[in-house]
């Protein structure tokens, strides 16, 4: 078949316009950084090698406005950006003086980050267990909206739950994601500090999850799970011997489609901080008197080899 110069040029034009009209996907610029408690030479470490991000954790009871300043100048020297605070714990304990500890004390979390620039606290929902899902969702909304939200107006500052099962947590998945989310109505107050290992460990789909709820990530946590599929398999998941059947590690150890979730975050140009929570207990112990060891080091650094093959890299 013969094909005139005038017809090879209008097709590679059409194929031109085509290509134009797509949408293109937005260019994705995450941080990439660590989950730590905060110690000068910690600070140093995440600095040294190449990060950008934190999540931070510090206790606001320990902390006077000096210290709080003193903290605030080191991390903008050292051209970091911290993403959280960790704030764990029940906000709507049926204990009432348990429950008026936590509410008091994220309080005071939310307005350490108004001090420090920080847009977020991350933790669990809360939960009553026992309680039916529609009255637990009913209390958090009457308690946020109570003790928290006021000042997280006042003070820039979101609160993001953690799909953590483990915890005082209804907001482990889409289920609790929905009902929250619906019961809030879409507020801007509140999201989600995603977290895939968590989900895996639970037997759901984080890609999906991901997917489904990707304008409500504004934090993420980086951490693996492996499924011990020799114990599973002689034992299944809740076994007679309480023995273990999935650990957590670092990313690229266990079992989380590190590329799938990275391209959920990538079509939805996610630009927020991608901090590697260490919880592999291969890499322990963690801190000793408040620093990292050299062994949760090489976790770190373990996780950031892996991280720089799928990561673009890291900006400030």
């Amino acid at each position: 078949m013969h094909l005139s110069r005038r017809t090879v040029l209008s097709a590679l034009s059409a194929a031109s316009a085509l290509q134009a009209q797509r949408p293109r996907l937005p260019n994705w610029k995450p941080k990439l950084g660590v989950l730590c408690s905060y110690s000068d030479a910690n600070l140093e470490f995440v600095k040294s090698e190449g990060f950008t991000s934190m999540q931070l954790r510090l206790d606001p009871d320990k902390l006077d406005d000096t210290a709080i300043q003193a903290i605030n100048d080191k991390v903008k020297r050292a051209g970091l950006y911290v993403s959280s605070l960790a704030c764990d714990g029940n906000h709507i304990d049926p204990d009432p003086t348990a429950r008026d500890k936590q509410n008091k004390y994220a309080a005071k979390c939310i307005e350490l980050c108004g001090k420090m620039g920080i847009p977020a606290i991350g933790g669990q929902s809360g939960t009553m267990k026992g309680r039916p899902l529609n009255e637990q969702v009913d209390e958090i909304v009457r308690v946020y909206n109570e003790k928290y939200f006021a000042l997280c107006e006042k003070n820039k500052v979101r609160i993001l739950w953690e799909p953590y099962a483990g915890g005082p947590n209804i907001a482990t998945g889409p289920v609790g994601w929905e009902a929250l989310f619906k019961a809030f109505g879409n507020s801007n107050n509140v999201g989600l500090q995603f977290d895939p290992s968590h989900l895996v460990w639970q037997f759901m789909d984080p890609i999906q999850a991901a997917r489904d709820f990707v304008d409500k990530i504004y934090d993420v946590h980086l951490k693996d799970t492996e499924i011990l599929w020799h114990v599973v398999r002689k034992a299944g998941i809740q076994p007679v011997n309480n023995v273990r059947w999935w650990r957590f590690r670092v990313p690229g150890q266990g079992s989380v489609d590190w590329k799938g979730f990275f391209a959920v975050l990538a079509e939805a140009g996610y630009t927020g901080a991608m901090n590697i929570e260490n919880e592999d207990q291969f890499y322990y112990p963690a801190y000793e008197q408040g620093n990292f060891t050299e062994q949760y080091k090489r976790g770190f650094r373990m996780a950031h080899t892996f991280l720089k093959t799928i990561v673009p890299p890291v900006t400030a």
